[in-house]
């Protein structure tokens, strides 16, 4: 069973005008869709060819891992937002965070400092690590699965995930998508 690019939960429009139709066509339509059409290239006639993705991700190394990695990476973020997101979370997980990290704003201090202090090409996370939630920051497809740690929130900080919006203005982007379009819907039912 082949790999599939998962449908986008909005239409290519609907974030703009914080992140444009431009930028999903080019990320998703064209970034997002080559790791799956790699990751089928490298696991066809194999055994891991009928393999869940995070099975494959336990499994792999070097290219298979870095394109498998990105798939999982890739469906999760678009997930992570939504139209009209944002803000600070309310209910059960406002409680967590502000457990975890004294209030909102540290917590939103600390992510953002790790999305923009990520050298280079990665990612930022809210993970569970089974005793708490923490920040994390990885490099390249490295993802808090491969770790044994639970996602509940990234941000892409590769440039082709804000580079036509924004140019080399990250922070502003870490910003926007604090403010505008975190989807804490979808974050409180992974931390539930």
């Amino acid at each position: 069973m082949a790999f599939e690019l998962p449908l986008l939960p909005y239409a290519m429009d609907a974030l703009a005008p914080h992140i444009s139709q431009e930028t999903l066509e080019y990320h998703y339509g064209k970034h997002h869709q080559t790791y799956v059409t790699n990751l089928n290239k490298l696991t066809d006639g194999t055994d891991l060819a009928d393999k869940s993705l995070e099975e494959v991700i336990a499994q792999a190394d070097g290219g298979l891992f870095n394109n498998a990695a990105q798939v999982w990476n890739h469906s999760f973020y678009w997930n992570c937002m939504t139209p009209g997101g944002g803000g600070e979370p309310t209910g059960e997980l406002g409680d967590k965070i502000n457990s975890a990290f004294g209030s909102y704003g540290e917590f939103r201090s600390q992510f953002a400092e790790a999305a923009t202090t990520q050298f280079g090409s990665g990612w930022a996370w809210l993970a569970d690590d089974g005793g708490g939630l923490q920040i994390m920051k990885t490099a390249n497809a490295d993802l808090p699965l491969k770790h044994g740690v639970k996602a509940l929130l990234t941000i892409d900080v590769w440039e082709h995930a804000y580079y036509i919006d924004f140019r080399n203005a990250r922070p502003k982007y870490i910003e926007t998508f604090l403010d505008s379009l975190v989807n804490w819907d979808f974050v409180a039912a992974n931390a539930s």
